[in-house]
């Protein structure tokens, strides 16, 4: 996708606009995706700015290769965005940064190709990894996984609060035979979920927390936030939009811990802080809503490297 990563692009003119302060500057797309944050970046940038884009996935892969060649200023590693800062450091990229964003969760092409298994609207390979050539794919997992694991993976990463049902059914279905189909697991939620909500699939939440599972996406959020401290120069800024609740609350306390200072026995503030908050938390408008529905939970938060 090139000129229609744009059209399905969350945030995008809100998140580039908190993020380049410096037209000169060195920022970082953690999140490539289609490249629309990053094509919108790079309109922002003046001659002597540069982007660095990093995506896992490597459909992203093919696209971003195509515009490091028709952008000089635009640099793309295809690796995942948790090491971010130490690989610019190390490749001699910069050592610091003026900026860096992530747009989190699963892209809108990786949901509606069938051959990832992302999506339980088709019928495909139960797959569900970023990086296709590495890792456990979700059938593999099932295939093994003991059914206490299924169970909490769902009830934890999917806040599903019938997993000790699917969970039950999963094992108890691939005994019978494996299950290898996006519909295959589909199924087996339909079978063990007595109570439906009108407003959402009954698989929703599952494939979540599967999903989140096999691509140890929370834990990457994670190093990817605290790599923001050692590579973000006194004044860059630290973009990310968050998709779900588990997402938005290590976001928020990521910012929260280190923007907030320590108090002494008296409780005064003692001690540095690492960032500080940027404005409120910000939504997408009633328009984007409306012609992406992706849109409706996104959740976008700003802070600020501080010397």
């Amino acid at each position: 996708m090139t000129q229609d990563a744009s059209h399905d692009t969350v945030l995008r003119n809100e998140a580039v606009a908190a993020l380049v302060t410096d037209p000169a500057g060195v920022y970082v797309d953690g999140t490539y995706g289609r490249g629309g944050h990053s094509r919108a970046i790079l309109e922002r940038l003046s001659a002597d700015g540069h982007l660095v884009g990093f995506d896992r996935d490597r459909q992203a892969a093919v696209d971003a290769e195509r515009l490091a060649a028709a952008d000089e200023r635009f640099t793309f590693v295809a690796e995942p965005f948790s090491r971010w800062g130490d690989i610019l450091a190390e490749r001699g990229i910069a050592e610091r940064v003026d900026g860096v964003m992530f747009d989190l969760g699963v892209s809108s092409p990786q949901l509606d190709q069938p051959e990832r298994g992302f999506s339980f609207r088709f019928d495909g390979p139960l797959d569900m990894r970023m990086d296709q050539s590495r890792g456990v794919s979700a059938a593999d997992w099932l295939a093994v996984a003991e059914e206490d694991e299924v169970r909490d993976v769902i009830a934890r990463l999917g806040e599903e609060r019938f997993a000790r049902r699917i969970a039950a059914e999963i094992v108890a279905r691939r005994a019978e035979k494996p299950l290898t189909r996006t519909t295959d697991l589909v199924d087996c939620v339909l079978a063990a979920t007595p109570k439906r909500d009108p407003n959402k699939h009954p698989a929703t939440r599952t494939f979540q927390a599967i999903r989140l599972f096999i691509n140890q996406e929370l834990d990457q959020i994670t190093a990817a936030l605290e790599q923001a401290i050692a590579h973000l120069r006194p004044g860059g800024r630290l973009v990310v939009i968050s998709f779900h609740s588990l997402e938005d609350r290590i976001v928020k306390r990521f910012i929260r811990d280190h923007s907030t200072p320590g108090k002494d026995f008296f409780g005064n503030p003692v001690g540095p802080t690492a960032f500080r908050k940027i404005g409120k938390a910000i939504r997408a408008g009633e328009a984007e809503k409306k012609s992406n529905p992706r849109a409706r939970s996104a959740i976008m938060r700003v802070a600020e490297r501080v010397a």
